[in-house]
């Protein structure tokens, strides 16, 4: 029985581990954004093109957290590897 105790609380670690790429994906996301303003008050002219690169900058950023808790969720109720762990302990 703690095997299994031991083996939940390391699933556990690992999927926290996973979510703190959620946190800093948002502070990434918010200096592009932060660039992309500032780059579009200095020229103006420009805006359309900065505009479309920041957005795509800006899915591109999300799909990293959104693999994050992909990766967490699998941990957490689907993981192939509860097993293998179980031995080794």
């Amino acid at each position: 029985m703690e095997k299994i105790a031991i083996a939940i609380g390391i699933i556990h670690i690992a999927a926290s581990i996973a979510l703190l790429n959620g946190l800093l994906t948002v502070f990434g996301q918010s200096k592009v954004a932060c660039q992309a303003i500032e780059s579009i008050a200095r020229q103006p002219e420009a805006a359309n093109d900065i505009r479309s690169i920041m957005f795509a900058t800006l899915a591109m950023c999300e799909t990293s957290g959104i693999y994050g808790l992909l990766i967490a969720i699998i941990m957490l109720f689907a993981n192939p590897l509860v097993d293998k762990l179980l031995s080794l302990l």
